[in-house]
């Protein structure tokens, strides 16, 4: 299997008067272009989940819409709480475990994907700088467990020049 982690594109600032639950702070505008032009980059690089979990917080619903929109295939979306900051990553193995597809994404907050990433390939322990809008695809054999896949692709958006 193919897990691809992707951090919540560009969202607004932090604001308690114009956002007073940071659950509904949005994406800017230029965070879901920028992130637009990256995920068809991604998609070229052959990021093609055929189910995208993400985060029920906007920026991150906001996310994964702009990645099923680039999509070239139908893909099903997914809120899931264990995605929601401070994630919960025995649930999200379990839940991913229980899909029957080659490719899936999990679309998250930092500094959580970091640390979900860093629990998958090793023991936890390493330091994985995941800009927003980036991307790593982490490659299993078997079933996903903890320090069981390789990391295939860490990528981000000024990798391209975006």
């Amino acid at each position: 299997m193919l897990l691809h982690i992707l951090r919540h594109a560009w969202a607004e600032d932090r604001d308690s008067e114009k956002f007073p639950n940071d659950d509904l702070r949005p994406l800017t505008g230029e965070g879901k272009k920028r992130f637009g032009k990256a995920v068809e980059r991604y998609i070229d690089g052959g990021c093609r989940p055929t189910i995208v979990a993400t985060s029920p917080l906007v920026r991150c619903r906001q996310t994964a819409d702009i990645l099923l929109k680039h999509l070239p295939h139908k893909t099903e979306l997914v809120e899931l709480d264990a995605l929601r900051p401070g994630s919960n990553l025995d649930e999200l193995i379990a839940w991913t475990n229980q899909q029957s597809v080659e490719e899936l994404a999990w679309v998250g907050h930092a500094p959580d994907v970091s640390d979900l990433a860093a629990a998958l390939i090793g023991d936890g322990t390493a330091a994985i700088r995941f800009a927003k809008g980036a991307l790593a695809t982490i490659r299993f054999d078997n079933p996903i467990d903890r320090a069981g896949g390789e990391l295939c692709v860490l990528a981000t958006a000024k990798l391209f020049s975006l």
